[in-house]
């Protein structure tokens, strides 16, 4: 007796990406319009997946291309731009044969696929580092020297250290380690995508921390950046302890 189209669907609905090619060869000779429907869909589904495994390794292209050095680390930083809250950076050490499907640029994936990416980043990881510097210092130094200072602390907690770094289009200085700057790195790099989603995540988490602290800017919403409502709550309640003053003097 042939299984009911529902039993099928179940079947899909537990089948592995890698099993997909035998669910299609098991029940592709079914003639049945909703079964045709359920094998189509496995076939789409396993079209999308060779697609994404596709671009993974087109992600991974640097990563190969310096496959002769040992270790290698992937930098990204997040926050340059807001008016308040620390800039944070991400060193991220993932093992030679990560292929971690629907890892891309920070900016490019929603925060739940950020959350989701996060955890399964710090579980496979040889090593992660994160660098922060906060506003007073932002505002002692200049944003992007801070932002590089925040890179050196991200390396520095780095074990084991890496003999080779690929930055997100800059050059580190006071780093003796060999550097490969590449421009939109986050976005071809699957080393500097790790970097940027954790240095993301873990920002927009400390930021919704400080939302509760410094209640009335909705840090949590804005995660510290220019929002018109953030700019009219600052100009109401003036500047709480985290924002940065050479960013807000325009606004005041």
């Amino acid at each position: 007796m042939s299984q009911s189209i529902s039993e099928i669907r179940k079947i899909l609905q537990n089948t592995d990406t890698a099993d997909l090619p035998s669910f299609i060869e098991r029940f592709e000779e079914d003639t049945r319009s909703g079964v045709q429907k359920l094998v189509e869909s496995a076939s789409k589904q396993l079209e999308a997946y060779k697609k994404e495994y596709a671009r993974i390794f087109e992600m991974r292209r640097f990563e190969r291309e310096y496959d002769s050095f040992s270790c290698i680390c992937g930098i990204d930083e997040v926050g340059r731009g807001p008016l308040a809250g620390p800039v944070v950076a991400g060193a991220v050490i993932l093992p030679k044969d990560a292929n971690i499907l629907y890892i891309n640029d920070s900016k490019q994936l929603s925060a739940k696929k950020r959350d989701e990416l996060y955890d399964i980043i710090m579980k496979e990881a040889v090593s992660v580092g994160l660098g922060y510097v906060a506003n007073e210092r932002i505002d002692e130094i200049n944003i992007l020297q801070a932002t590089y200072e925040a890179m050196r602390q991200a390396i520095g907690k780095l074990d084991p250290q890496p003999d080779l770094l690929l930055n997100d289009a800059v050059t580190i200085p006071q780093v003796a380690i060999r550097q490969v700057p590449i421009i939109k790195g986050d976005a071809k790099s699957i080393s500097i995508a790790a970097a940027s989603i954790v240095a993301k995540v873990t920002r927009d988490r400390l930021m919704e921390e400080y939302d509760i602290v410094f209640p009335g800017y909705d840090f949590a919403g804005n995660k510290g950046y220019g929002s018109a409502s953030h700019i009219d709550a600052l100009k109401r309640l003036g500047p709480c302890p985290i924002h940065r003053r050479s960013f807000i003097k325009n606004f005041l």
